[in-house]
């Protein structure tokens, strides 16, 4: 909450009397915060000490106002910061398509521009009441048990009791949304640790300036504003749990300062000399893969070996089978009560659905689903033609890592190939090969993510930045052939 007790609410929308308006009309409910672009809408999520618990957005931002893209992003970007906050999506750019993938990515609800105010308001109350519901009453995050019977759940079940009462760091892996956070809150919640403190850290929400001094504490006089000497997490974990979430974006030089804290337990506080010792045990979680980030150089391999003394991969909620029904029944439950409310029920064309259904942002957008299903059908049963808008059912599953179609993962089966092939051709150039590859993985790219360009950049292993420059370059080849 915000100091005068109303709920905070980030807009981020490029349109300066959009922002000025939905500022005056909502501004006697909450606590407003502005935005007109992506990278502002972060660095002000970092800048304020607790996030926003609401954020409207715009699809539609710069550099890219014609476009979905920074939009997509920005959902993406937020709740890596905050996955408690809960996103709307106020836009125009408003087809079916667009709507389903912002769901899919984590927002909690799509408005069509333009909107009523009061239609508006009463859509943000709501689904602030569903994530006060969650926080306060925990769900599944805070249940001493897991929900589901699959192969892949037991196997995490058993996990999960295995390392619990042990001191050794475990790194918890899985896609976004996949519940990586419940996995180390129960990790505390069964060891022998669990009277002790659990503090959490997500390295992604604050700037790379900020996490040694969260991290360690500093003193007096150590930097502009430490006006007082402050302990930190490392510290005030004492015998306790430190969860370090989005490891991955914990910058290069802070990697060393954990690998010696994991080590020996010492760190300094920044700004003095003297040694201190930590207890905590570190629960570290990722949805990146760390051993490419280490190939990269982007990632120590020492510390990545240190963190990974226990593994626990959080599966992907494709694999879960059946699980899904038992999930969907406890959410619909659940979320019913909170709004007292009768939960809806699916009609047997749309379990199939649902058991079909791949659930790319796994069981944040479960829950999301369920949450528009209980405030639009309370008490009905739904049919497959009903369900079906809810869900993104042409996107593609993500596909398996590591695998480059239509090459030899062998290298002498490679060497073998491009001999042969070589021979065959009296003409060949390197050059046309690998741009005619290249182009073709990266139009694969953009048609698996409906062209989604932070999305294809991910699936490519690149940076989004690259991917706009290699694609402008095929632009400019095509349109210098075309005048040819």
């Amino acid at each position: 909450m915000a100091e005068n007790n109303k709920p905070s609410l980030l807009i981020v929308d490029d349109d300066p009397l959009i922002t000025d308006t939905l500022a005056y009309t909502l501004g006697q409910d909450f606590e407003i915060q502005v935005s007109d672009s992506r990278q502002r809408a972060i660095d002000l999520v970092r800048q304020v000490p607790t996030p926003p618990q609401l954020a409207l957005i715009d699809l539609g931002l710069p550099p890219l106002p014609h476009a979905p893209d920074e939009g997509f992003a920005l959902i993406a970007d937020l709740l890596a910061h905050s996955p408690a906050m809960k996103i709307l999506v106020l836009s125009g750019q408003s087809d079916a398509n667009n709507a389903r993938h912002a769901r899919t990515l984590g927002a909690a609800e799509f408005v069509s521009k333009p909107c009523d105010p009061e239609k508006l308001r009463e859509v943000l109350w709501q689904t602030l009441k569903f994530r006060t519901a969650e926080l306060s009453t925990g769900d599944s995050q805070e249940s001493p048990d897991l929900i589901g019977s699959s192969p892949p759940m037991q196997r995490l079940r058993s996990q999960i009791q295995q390392y619990a009462d042990f001191p050794f760091p475990a790194l918890i892996e899985g896609e976004s949304g996949s519940g990586k956070e419940m996995v180390a809150n129960l990790l505390h919640k069964l060891s022998s640790r669990r009277t002790k403190p659990l503090l959490a850290l997500n390295c992604a929400a604050i700037s790379p300036t900020l996490v040694e001094p969260t991290l360690f504490g500093y003193v007096k006089g150590a930097f502009t504003g430490a006006v007082t000497n402050k302990s930190g997490y490392f510290e005030d974990a004492a015998d306790g749990t430190l969860f370090l979430d989005e490891i991955g974006e914990l910058p290069l030089e802070l990697q060393a300062k954990l690998l010696r804290v994991l080590e020996n337990g010492e760190f300094q506080r920044v700004g003095e000399t003297q040694q201190r010792h930590s207890r905590a045990r570190v629960v570290a979680a990722t949805n990146r893969d760390l051993r490419a980030e280490v190939k990269k150089g982007a990632f120590r391999a020492d510390l990545y070996h240190r963190l990974s003394v226990f593994t626990i991969t959080v599966p992907p909620l494709r694999e879960l089978e059946d699980d899904k029904a038992k999930l969907l029944e406890h959410f619909a439950r659940f979320y019913a009560e909170q709004a007292k409310l009768t939960p809806f029920a699916l009609n047997e064309s749309a379990r199939k659905l649902w058991r079909d259904y791949h659930f790319p942002g796994n069981v944040r957008e479960l829950k999301n689903i369920v949450i528009r299903l209980t405030t639009k059908y309370a008490g009905r049963t739904l049919s497959a033609t009903e369900l079906e808008p809810e869900l993104d059912v042409a996107s593609a599953p993500a596909p398996a890592g590591g695998e480059l179609v239509g090459l030899p993962v062998d290298p002498d089966v490679l060497i073998e190939q491009a001999q042969r092939h070589l021979q065959r051709e009296r003409s060949f150039s390197l050059d046309n090969m690998l741009r005619a590859w290249e182009q073709g993985y990266i139009e694969a790219a953009m048609k698996l993510t409906r062209g989604n360009v932070s999305q294809a950049a991910k699936l490519l292993g690149i940076n989004r930045t690259t991917l706009y420059s290699r694609m402008e370059s095929f632009q400019k080849e095509e349109e210098t052939a075309g005048r040819a």
